[in-house]
């Protein structure tokens, strides 16, 4: 990645950083920011960790079968999500991938093209992954919820249960290093606790669940909303980028 290309990457995260050998721009009061390096995050990270297997997967679905676990999202009527929604929005991504993405439900535009996280959300997302030397095609993103609900309403606590198994068959076979909470809902899904967020992240969380740490951030709507916030991601980023370098 050029150093012009890293610039508008952290220009659209609103991250001061330094060029090096060159005067940096820092707002008053601005924490000092790490220039992100070229180095490999793969080429340095340990061997990946393998999921302990999830205790509420689609029994009806073959391990490591992903078009038949596509096909069953596709034709799931486990919640009445399924009669709403435009199509499903199964994950995208790398299906080995050391970094995995959940976020909390698709919103009109996934339901619309059938992929989380487009629109300015997911260019913010692009962007915030690109910062720490990862393309979208890197890492795997998935949705606690396959479905839309309907007005972008929260997930409720019978539709996360229904949807859940899709998810955990998910994880188990992608066999991420780590996960990636992005949002409140995620985050309590994925960590099975109702902490508010900003208590949440800054931390990795080892649970009995997963294998793979979790660690939280801030949901790239919820930044689009609230600039002020996007330092505080940064350093979340930082902390996924240090965990799959393996320090």
């Amino acid at each position: 990645m050029t150093p012009d290309r890293r610039a508008a990457y952290l220009d659209a995260l609103g991250i001061d950083w330094y060029r090096p050998k060159t005067a940096a721009r820092v707002a008053p009061g601005a924490p000092v920011i790490d220039v992100v390096t070229e180095s490999s995050i793969a080429a340095n990270a340990p061997a990946p960790v393998t999921p302990r297997p999830a205790d509420s997967m689609p029994a009806e679905a073959p391990p490591n079968d992903w078009p038949q676990l596509r096909s069953m999202v596709a034709t799931c009527k486990r919640c009445t999500l399924g009669a709403t929604r435009t199509q499903p929005v199964f994950g995208v991504g790398n299906e080995a991938a050391t970094l995995m993405i959940v976020g909390e439900a698709p919103g009109g535009e996934e339901d619309r093209l059938g992929e989380p996280f487009v629109g300015r959300a997911g260019q913010l997302l692009d962007a915030m992954l690109s910062a720490i030397g990862l393309d979208r095609s890197d890492v795997f993103i998935a949705n606690i919820l396959k479905c839309r609900p309907p007005n972008n309403r929260d997930p409720q606590v019978d539709e996360i249960a229904a949807c859940r198994g899709y998810l955990e068959q998910q994880i188990a076979m992608v066999s991420p290093r780590l996960l990636l909470a992005v949002g409140r809902i995620a985050a309590h899904a994925l960590l099975g606790v109702s902490d508010p967020l900003g208590r949440l992240r800054g931390r990795v969380h080892e649970t009995e669940k997963w294998a793979a740490p979790v660690i939280v951030t801030y949901h790239p709507a919820y930044l689009l909303r609230t600039p002020s916030q996007k330092a505080r991601s940064w350093q979340d980023l930082k902390d996924v980028r240090r965990v799959l370098q393996g320090q």
